[in-house]
């Protein structure tokens, strides 16, 4: 049976015991109802992976000694998804779970010229890509941008190939197909608002030098778009 794994955050290399924060301890405690001598897992999001035997099982502050650790090294391949921030929240909720459980290693909320909302709660978000990231047992927490001007994304990315898909007529090429000719360690795709991009952005994505791309003939939600663009760019060759 596979241990709790649990997320802490400024660990240091040099400690050997750890002293875990209220909300943790408490989960470890009062709902596991784990005690001393009993092991768990602990990851703080940037490839370390610590396994711990239990010293103190206070409910408050409980207390582990580091028994093991292990460094995983980040994926070669860094992608990016900027995506529109979504009317409904739930489904955008749904769409940072899915993206971190895929392994994408940065999310850009994009605010559109038809973007219909921008609020943004980061601390509650935070907390479902981390919860995400420790379901799917990995030990590398994604970058979770602040909401930022579409305008302002695609000028100032810094990815060696950028990509754009949207639903406008024209020529369009597969991810694979980018990829394939396009091989690189570096990519960003935009994806836009439920009324999709204005040809104005679409216009300035172009003089960017980002890559039209198709997801498939059927029209997908912002949300689905962002889960099968993310799929495609993790798992091409």
């Amino acid at each position: 049976m596979a241990l709790p794994f649990f997320y802490i955050d400024n660990y240091d290399e040099v400690q050997t015991q750890l002293v875990l924060n209220e909300e943790t301890s408490k989960h470890v405690v009062q709902v596991l109802r784990m005690k001393v001598g009993e092991q768990l897992n602990l990851t703080d999001g940037k490839g370390s992976l610590l396994n711990c035997e239990i010293i103190d099982n206070n409910k408050k502050h409980c207390a582990v000694e580091v028994k093991s650790k292990i460094k995983n090294q980040k994926s070669k391949k860094s992608v990016a998804v900027a995506i529109s921030l979504l009317k409904n929240t739930n489904r955008f909720e749904w769409f940072l779970e899915k993206a971190t459980e895929i392994g994408v290693t940065e999310i850009i909320p994009l605010i559109c010229e038809r973007t219909e909302k921008e609020k943004f709660r980061q601390d509650r978000l935070e907390g479902i890509v981390i919860s995400a990231m420790l379901q799917s047992q990995q030990t590398w927490l994604p970058v979770l941008q602040q909401p930022a001007l579409f305008s302002t994304v695609v000028k100032d990315s810094e990815a060696s190939v950028k990509l754009i898909a949207h639903c406008e007529d024209g020529e369009k090429k597969t991810i694979p197909e980018v990829i394939a000719k396009n091989p690189s360690t570096s990519y960003t795709i935009f994806i836009g608002p439920e009324g999709d991009f204005t040809s104005d952005e679409i216009k300035m994505a172009a003089s960017m030098q980002c890559h039209f791309v198709t997801l498939g003939e059927t029209r997908l939600r912002t949300e689905t778009a962002g889960v099968v663009a993310a799929v495609g760019l993790i798992h091409s060759k």
